[in-house]
């Protein structure tokens, strides 16, 4: 388990146990994902690595300025799921910033 992140204080939040913006819309339980500049990310937003990553099991490199469109926001704040080249990805919203 990746928690605690630093920076990150433990709450009564029932669902992850430490401190994050939590909203409800519709019944649905939605939490804030913010980018490494602390902006809003949605699902289908386009965002921007802001550092280079190696891709773990491959020699693969995802070069820094590489734009993903179409996010897909996870149960975790801190992880989107993605499409890079084709390949299914998770990448840490800490690496992102949106376009």
């Amino acid at each position: 388990m990746r928690w605690p992140l630093p920076g990150h204080r433990k709450s009564d939040c029932t669902d992850c146990s430490y401190t994050e913006t939590h909203r409800f819309t519709s019944q649905k339980f939605i939490m804030d994902v913010k980018d490494s500049n602390g902006a809003l990310l949605t699902d289908g937003d386009s965002v921007t690595l802001i550092k280079d990553l190696k891709v773990k099991g491959s020699s693969t490199v995802l070069k820094r300025g590489t734009t993903v469109k179409k996010i897909r926001l996870t149960e975790d704040p801190a992880e989107v799921d993605c499409r890079i080249g084709g390949t299914a990805m998770v990448l840490r919203t800490e690496f992102l910033k949106k376009v």
